[in-house]
């Protein structure tokens, strides 16, 4: 049977029409050396920095180092599973994270798995954990406020959407329980919260998670963990992961509040990395520089100018110092690419001052234009009057006759104090802070006993909400005090209905 020489080239026009080129070019290379969560491989000649790689065992891994006889790969899992020898492939991928809304609610790792046991989380879009920070001409400056619900905060450090305010204090000062306050007041207020818990124990999260559950805060907040018992690379990722998800939703118009807790160990995890890989981890060693890995995170936050839809990312940073050394490597370093620094002090804590919120070292850079204009009339004094009162109680320790006006600034400041005590996960709506501000600040508590202080407040704001409903609606909707005969006639009339215990 003879084959005819048509048919011969039809059969291969045929199969030319229907061909596809789908040739797989992939580098491949070989694990020369792998232990700590660190492998190098040689082969890899067209790697980029910061590619995804691909290891036989199926685990990730991330290309850092890219020397010329090898490449420097930090595993972003269990790395006992890899040994010398195994093949290693390129991705063409750089690392990349599941954002959208369907995160919400969810506690995930740095990679974005769910670690909540929920089920799998069907996301269909992903960003790249690092991207550049938005240019100064798409931003513009911020002007309103992000209410934290914390009388110490949003009455002398007020924080405003887009800011970076760096929350720094010794272990065990409370800086936990600001964030989660902060959280807990962004209710109803059209803000999506994002805690990234690094280096932490899975039973801290595991409480944080159930406080937010609790008070009605996980519907609109998504947990990024990376605990203390996970790899290195995974708690140097977590900020980067959190702030991917945070700008999905800052580019779609929406506002986000990102709390990084706390950005020490993200440090200490780094420095372990840079040793590994053989970086130099000093302080100007690019890339093994500390200050380079917190400045790319945090310049992400931004106010979006309306042209891009004027969403915003607020960043709250933490950072734990030793005995309050404020000057120490990078408590400089955060300090110096933040907005403002809220610093927490051991001994008010101790002292029973909480939050424990040093009105002396706290500032916040951006100020008055994260205020409402009820609250910067209110709250303008406050600063002097505690400052005063540090000074002067320091002296008066030692006299025992003190004129009058001192007698009234020690009266004063200590009312302040009491007043700016609040108790934990008692988030305070922004227009009962300026109705007991205006009292303090007028002179209305001068007359009510230090001791009894808490309960009136407790009490004024209840009775505000039975019979002055109407004064509370002024400031919240107009965001500018009520007549000042209103006011006073509001808090004259409680005070009538307040008993002084003896």
């Amino acid at each position: 049977m003879s084959i005819k020489a048509e048919e011969i080239s039809a059969l291969i026009k045929k199969q030319i029409e229907n061909y596809q080129s789908e040739i797989e070019v992939s580098d491949v290379g070989t694990v020369i050396q792998v232990g700590d969560g660190i492998a190098r491989a040689h082969g890899l000649d067209n790697v980029m920095a910061g590619e995804l790689v691909e290891f036989a065992n199926g685990v990730m891994g991330l290309a850092q180092n890219l020397e010329e006889n090898n490449v420097g790969i930090i595993i972003l899992g269990p790395y006992t599973g890899i040994r010398e020898g195994d093949e290693v492939r390129r991705t063409g991928r750089i690392m990349q994270v599941p954002v959208g809304e369907e995160l919400i609610g969810r506690v995930v790792n740095s990679l974005g798995q769910p670690v909540d046991g929920q089920g799998p989380i069907n996301t269909t879009k992903t960003r790249p954990i690092e991207s550049p920070a938005t240019g100064v001409m798409d931003r513009k400056s911020v002007d309103q406020p992000l209410q934290t619900g914390i009388k110490a905060i949003d009455a002398l450090v007020p924080i405003g959407r887009g800011q970076r305010e760096l929350i720094i204090g010794d272990r065990q000062t409370g800086k936990t329980s600001v964030a989660i306050d902060a959280i807990l007041n962004q209710k109803d207020q059209d803000m999506i919260c994002i805690y990234v818990a690094i280096g932490q124990k899975e039973s801290t999260v595991r409480n944080v998670v159930e406080t937010l559950r609790k008070h009605g805060a996980l519907d609109y907040t998504i947990v990024v963990t990376a605990s203390a018992a996970q790899p290195a690379p995974l708690l140097y990722l977590a900020p980067y992961a959190g702030v991917a998800m945070a700008e999905e939703f800052m580019f779609s118009g929406k506002h986000v509040l990102i709390i990084y807790d706390d950005l020490t160990k993200q440090a200490a995890a780094y420095r372990e990395l840079s040793l590994l890989l053989r970086r130099p981890p000093g302080r100007e060693a690019y890339p093994g520089d500390v200050f380079y890995i917190h400045s790319r995170l945090l310049e992400r936050a931004a106010k979006l100018n309306d042209d891009l839809g004027g969403g915003s990312i607020t960043a709250l940073p933490f950072i734990e110092t030793q005995a309050g050394d404020v000057s120490a490597y990078i408590p400089t370093n955060v300090i110096s690419i933040t907005d403002g620094q809220i610093f927490l002090q051991s001994d008010l804590f101790f002292s029973g001052v909480r939050p424990a919120i040093n009105a002396g070292l706290s500032v916040s850079r951006v100020g008055g234009s994260a205020q409402i204009s009820a609250m910067k009339k209110v709250s303008g004094t406050l600063r002097l009057d505690l400052a005063s009162y540090r000074e002067l109680e320091a002296f008066a320790a030692f006299g025992s006759d003190l004129d009058q006006a001192t007698q009234a600034k020690l009266n004063r400041g200590a009312r302040t104090v009491e007043v700016l005590k609040q108790g934990l996960h008692k988030p305070l709506k922004v227009e009962k802070q300026v109705m007991i501000l205006y009292a303090l600040t007028r002179g209305f508590l001068d007359d009510i006993p230090v001791v009894d202080i808490t309960r009136f407040e407790d009490e004024f704001y209840g009775w505000l909400d039975a019979n002055r409903a109407d004064v509370l609606d002024t400031i919240r909707t107009t965001t500018k005090l009520a007549d000042d005969e209103v006011m006073a006639a509001a808090i004259n009339d409680f005070k009538k209905t307040f008993v002084a215990s003896e």
